[in-house]
């Protein structure tokens, strides 16, 4: 069988069965100091599809850096078939500032598809979307909450498109849940260009979680697998469905103050549950935050300062209270087992 032909991006080759790091060139700061988008590319020995894994499009979303770094570390790759592109921090800029936004006070995941003349945003968005994911056909985009607020694991998918809601519920994390595509983000971009991305909300802002790592790392182990690229070696199925959900809502504070939530992310709450109080810094008022329908908590602030207005859970409809509750069960425990995350494994 012929050798497959190397693997070309930006002035790079990489050639079968090698893994390298490549520096695409995104800018150069005020100071002179210049400014790269890093990619790792694992290139196979035999033939299959390219995928790509990117984290960091909002700055301060840092728990896909922390997946990533362990995915890379998996035996799993060592053999695998096609190509792997993995971009650990897509905004460098927002990531060194500790910010969601760049330099120019864009939201990246707004400004797809790009122009090689346009914004700072607008030429990163392009070099990312022409460089990365436009070569593939399928990819992960990791994000987490904004700052101040946390969130269940959970991987969104587009409406109608049975093969992301298939690929979604063998990922495994806890929550599937439809999400509508949103004009100028990542995922509008690649599907126009007929790429499928499976977008993953998991943690907080700035801050790691070790149950949305392992969550992150396993699923997307097992999406390869699915698709042929890696073995099932120390790979396991999910012990519960992940749940499905078609809608989701914010409750938001009816009155500015200090909250007490009683209720967390994960948590199945019934209709009317009181879910937190709200008071003045005397103690004097006092307002209850109660559930308007039955559901699952997939987010919450974690701020307990806020005013009128403000987000404080995101619900999501479930089917059925007493198996949601089941299923989450079933995976907290399966992922705290699981021996593909052993000690000598996530140092």
């Amino acid at each position: 069988m012929a050798p497959r032909a190397a693997f070309q991006i930006g002035e790079e080759l990489v050639q079968a069965g090698q893994r390298k790091t490549v520096d695409l060139p995104v800018s150069v700061l005020s100071d002179h100091t210049p400014v790269t988008m890093s990619v790792h590319v694992i290139h196979g020995r035999r033939n299959g599809p390219t995928v790509f894994v990117s984290s960091s499009v909002h700055g301060d979303e840092i728990i896909g850096v922390e997946i990533v770094r362990r995915l890379l570390r998996t035996r799993n790759l060592q053999t695998l078939r096609g190509t792997l592109m993995v971009v650990p921090i897509v905004n460098t800029f927002g990531f060194i500032n500790h910010s969601r936004y760049l330099p120019d006070r864009r939201d990246l995941n707004r400004s797809f598809p790009g122009s090689n003349k346009g914004s700072l945003a607008a030429r990163l968005a392009n070099l990312f979307l022409t460089e990365v994911v436009e070569r593939c056909e399928l990819g992960f985009d990791l994000h987490s909450a904004a700052i101040h607020r946390t969130n269940l694991p959970q991987i969104r998918v587009s409406p109608k498109n049975p093969e992301l809601l298939r690929l979604g519920r063998r990922f495994g994390a806890p929550v599937v849940l439809t999400s509508p595509i949103r004009e100028g983000s990542l995922r509008a971009a690649a599907a126009e260009k007929g790429v499928n991305v499976l977008l993953y909300e998991a943690g907080e802002g700035l801050r790691f979680d070790e149950f949305a790592v392992r969550a992150g790392v396993a699923g997307i182990l097992r999406v390869l697998n699915e698709m042929g690229m890696i073995s099932t070696k120390g790979i396991t199925k999910p012990k519960a469905a992940s749940q499905i959900c078609s809608s989701s809502r914010w409750i938001r504070a009816q009155a500015g103050g200090l909250l007490r939530s009683f209720r967390r992310e994960g948590d199945i709450v019934k209709k009317n549950e009181l879910l937190a109080a709200i008071s003045d810094p005397f103690g004097e008022v006092e307002l209850e935050i109660r559930s308007p329908s039955n559901g699952l908590i997939i987010g919450r602030t974690v701020l307990p300062i806020v005013n009128e207005g403000d987000a404080i859970f995101h619900l999501a409809s479930v089917r059925s209270e007493t198996t949601a509750e089941a299923a989450l069960e079933d995976i907290a425990a399966h992922l705290e087992a699981d021996p593909l995350f052993d000690e000598d494994e996530i140092i």
